[in-house]
């Protein structure tokens, strides 16, 4: 029987992938800086492997934020009812920051020094949204 990661693992290893990719930095860069695999840094970022107490601080240090960064909108852990709207634990928004599109999108948006260019594509976005829903 293969066990799922915890949910608060998965938030810090994705909250870990967010920020190296925020600095453009690879998981092997990453991986030498902690002394260890890119393969581990990739079970981090997965959550299939725990973060220990000194790793997470020494993430931190590397990736140069404070610890409690990686545990910024968590999941709670408290049991809520089957059925009853999308697990909290999960955040799409996280997911999306984390992959190289995401990142690259953000970037690319947040250099658009025009505000009303901005607020143009923000509402085509937002109509392309409503006609796939």
């Amino acid at each position: 029987m293969i066990k799922a990661p915890n949910p608060i693992d998965k938030h810090v290893g994705a909250r870990v992938r967010m920020r190296r990719l925020i600095l453009g930095m690879s998981q092997g860069k990453l991986g030498d800086a902690l002394d260890v695999t890119f393969q581990q840094v990739q079970k981090y970022e997965k959550g299939a492997n725990r973060i220990g107490a000194s790793r997470l601080q020494q993430l931190a240090r590397v990736l140069d934020v404070p610890p409690a960064y990686f545990f910024e909108d968590a999941p709670s852990g408290e049991a809520r009812a089957p059925g009853f709207a999308e697990d909290e634990g999960h955040n799409h928004f996280v997911d999306f920051l984390s992959t190289s599109e995401g990142l690259q999108l953000n970037r690319a948006f947040a250099a658009i020094r025009d505000a009303k260019v901005r607020k143009k594509i923000l509402d085509l976005v937002v109509s392309l949204a409503a006609v796939v829903e």
